[in-house]
């Protein structure tokens, strides 16, 4: 029989500072408050608190049952690898290997838990794209960077709501808005908004040369009704218009498509998915909400940066990443340096390491103080 003390030893390690950033003690006081008020005869009075609490209940759950599930299964392979060793049977080796690989490989994916360190992380994700430099390209280019989160979104098994698309002059698009839903939502697109730059022979060109472009992606989190974003209706101008584009069955021929401007910022919100006018408006409002949050929030940011010097961030408007498929292939982030020669996974959403390391890069940057 194998020697597993030190793997062991390592993975309780690893589970103690899970029980640490997962905050078990607080969620475990938290559950039964959770519980008490789902079982308020009430509680749908109030549709939207009833909403929020629903969803930290499956939250706080979710990770008190993976926590006590890893130590569970940690425990069962302490005990399986002591009867092997007492009764001499080196058969149940394959076992105990086999639990501790996916005792670890869980581990691996909650130790990104301890990467998140904005307090909206958790939150939905309200997201454009846009198509910048590189004409046709470009907008080429934005319709493609819209189907790899689409297809990253499907393979979290997160949510991607269309909100409203309009469509390239040729080929493309040059602009998407939409809402991803889901857990940690916000937390990890926040790594992927900047300026992604696009390289290779161009499809659009007679003479088949090469042809840089570019689109960007904004990210800010979805911000509930009740928190604190004052919206003045004399402060805002709505359009109607007859929806268009990529919208399937729900476009239709009335003019129910609304656009929001918030006049003192310059703030512009759409949405063309939905039925009914009242719909739409309401969810350009949610996105407009957002906006106005994330504004808020960069402004205290830089009232921060101010008093705290000149600190090291990523230039806006330079590119995040770039995607090169010719004269070779290569993925690179300008800024983590993780790169990968499989441009056609990353295309198809396999974006997650890139995600992990710009977690990990900014956690570092925040522990030298350089974010």
């Amino acid at each position: 029989m194998r020697d597993f003390a030190d793997r062991f030893a390592a993975l309780r390690g690893r589970l103690a500072e899970a029980e640490q950033y997962l905050a078990i003690g607080e969620l475990t006081a938290r559950l039964p408050q959770l519980e008490t008020e789902l079982a308020r005869p009430d509680l749908w009075d109030d549709a939207e608190l009833a909403r929020r609490i629903q969803t930290e209940y499956a939250a706080v759950k979710d990770d008190l049952d993976a926590h006590a599930a890893l130590t569970s299964q940690l425990e069962d392979a302490e005990t399986l690898h002591l009867l092997g060793v007492e009764e001499g049977d080196d058969s149940v080796e394959a076992e105990i290997v086999a639990t501790l690989d996916k005792v670890q490989a869980r581990l691996d994916d909650l130790e990104l838990r301890s990467l998140f360190t904005d307090p909206h992380d958790e939150s939905d994700a309200v997201c454009e794209i846009h198509s910048g430099a590189g004409g046709t390209d470009a907008q080429d280019w934005a319709e493609m960077l819209l189907r790899m989160y689409q297809r990253w979104a499907e393979g979290q098994g997160l949510k991607l709501e269309l909100e409203a698309v309009s469509e390239g002059q040729e080929a493309g698009i040059l602009s998407a808005e939409f809402v991803v839903k889901g857990r940690f939502a916000f937390g990890k697109l926040r790594a992927e908004r900047g300026v992604h730059r696009l390289v290779r022979i161009s499809p659009f060109d007679n003479n088949a040369r090469r042809q840089t472009a570019f689109a960007g992606l904004s990210v800010v989190p979805f911000i509930e009704d009740d928190e604190e974003v004052e919206i003045d209706e004399k402060d805002l101008k709505v359009d109607v218009y007859r929806s268009s584009g990529a919208g399937g069955q729900h476009v239709n021929t009335t003019d129910s498509a609304v656009r929001i401007t918030h006049m003192p910022t310059g703030l512009v919100t759409s949405c063309q998915v939905e039925r009914s006018q009242h719909q739409n408006r309401d969810r350009a409002m949610a996105a407009l909400r957002a906006k106005l949050a994330e504004r808020q929030r960069q402004e205290r940011e830089a009232e921060l940066a101010k008093l705290a010097g000149e600190q090291k961030k990523v230039e806006w408007g330079s590119q995040i990443r770039s995607y090169v498929l010719q004269p070779y292939q290569m993925v690179k982030d300008e800024r983590t340096g993780h790169q990968t020669s499989n441009v056609e996974s990353v295309l198809d959403g396999d974006v997650e390491g890139f995600i992990e390391a710009w977690l990990r890069w900014q956690r570092g940057l925040e522990a030298t103080g350089a974010s």
